[in-house]
């Protein structure tokens, strides 16, 4: 069954209901020597909102303030209607070491700015984005429901940090009666299934919308690459930067190409691109709530709202987990393994309905 962007659904343990893709505005403003103009980026804006998007995704330093100020600028005529996240923790002035981190200082100057750059009174959600191993959980908690409380921020998320540090928060959370956590942004698509060992799993149990990031794998997903691009010196000289980009992150290897060669096979057998197919498979796990697509030009755009219309057969789905699926390592797989489940139910059999 297709959705459409205004087939909302509820974020995490929140009633907050946003679209099943989020619009990603990493690519609104060129201070990162790509992106799109403000003109190009108002166009993206225009069609999402205008197709029944609702949940926009920005950061306090993406390309310098300007996705902020630009989204900020966008929305003035429709603000309530939106939900607009945003995040902090990330250097916002270099020299200065408290204008970056997950600590009070830190959280509120960041919150601040945001509100200025963003133009309006309230953020819908803010996320921490990078875990910093150095501010106390409390501090953070108890900084994030102040903001609550002062009605600056609605709900309150988390992003890359550890799934231990995650669920321990959410536990302190319900215990002090400070507000919960509502969502999770991580790194996930088919070349990196690793948030399925803990994230996901501890998303779902803590009650955490899922928001991945990157569901095209930095481009690897996108039909683009073949067995030529294991060497950088034979990319195509208009995709030689992003491709040389992906192969010093080393995703350019053997076993991601043969996961994008599937891709794009499924993509032939169904009539869309490789691209929806990979943002497809993302949005029907169950523990994810809304993907986010990131786009600098309309076309693209255009192509990723096309992942909402792809059905899979069950056939191409085993497929696509197999070629991609990992190793989920200890205590996973022993608990998963024939003798544990003949020691701890023998020949029993249990529904679980969670």
């Amino acid at each position: 069954m297709s959705l459409t962007l205004d087939s909302y659904r509820l974020l995490g343990r929140s009633g907050l209901r946003v679209s099943p893709l989020a619009l990603g505005t990493a690519t609104f403003g060129t201070e990162w020597g790509w992106g799109a103009e403000r003109d190009d980026a108002r166009k993206l804006f225009d069609t999402y909102v205008e197709r029944g998007g609702n949940f926009i995704d920005t950061a306090n330093t993406y390309t310098g303030g300007s996705a902020e100020r630009l989204l900020g600028e966008f929305a003035r005529g429709n603000r309530e209607s939106l939900v607009l996240a945003t995040k902090y923790t990330t250097l916002r002035r270099p020299g200065d070491p408290n204008s970056g981190g997950a600590h009070r200082k830190s959280l509120f100057t960041s919150v601040e700015a945001s509100l200025r750059q963003l133009d309006t009174d309230y953020l819908d959600l803010l996320y921490l984005h990078v875990w910093d191993f150095t501010t106390p959980v409390e501090e953070i908690l108890r900084g994030l429901d102040d903001l609550v409380r002062q009605g600056k921020v609605l709900y309150v998320a988390m992003s890359n940090a550890p799934a231990w540090e995650i669920s321990r928060m959410q536990a302190i959370a319900d215990l002090r009666g400070w507000s919960p956590l509502v969502g999770l942004q991580i790194e996930y698509n088919l070349i990196n299934r690793a948030a399925e060992r803990d994230l996901i799993p501890m998303a779902r149990a803590m009650g955490l919308g899922v928001t991945p990031f990157s569901p095209l794998a930095g481009g690897l997903l996108t039909g683009k690459y073949t067995r030529a691009d294991l060497t950088a010196a034979d990319a195509e000289p208009a995709e030689s930067a992003r491709k040389s980009f992906n192969a010093g992150l080393g995703l350019v290897t053997e076993r991601n190409l043969a996961i994008a060669e599937v891709v794009r096979e499924v993509a032939a057998e169904l009539g869309h691109t490789p691209a929806q197919v990979a943002l497809a498979w993302t949005l029907r796990n169950p523990g994810v709530t809304a993907p986010i697509i990131g786009a600098r030009t309309l076309d693209q755009l255009e192509g990723n709202l096309g992942a909402l219309e792809v059905e899979f057969s069950a056939a191409q789905l085993a497929r696509l987990d197999e070629v991609s699926a990992i190793d989920l390592g200890y205590p996973h797989d022993l608990l998963a393994g024939d003798h544990i489940r003949a020691v701890t139910r023998g020949d029993l059999r249990i529904e679980t309905r969670r």
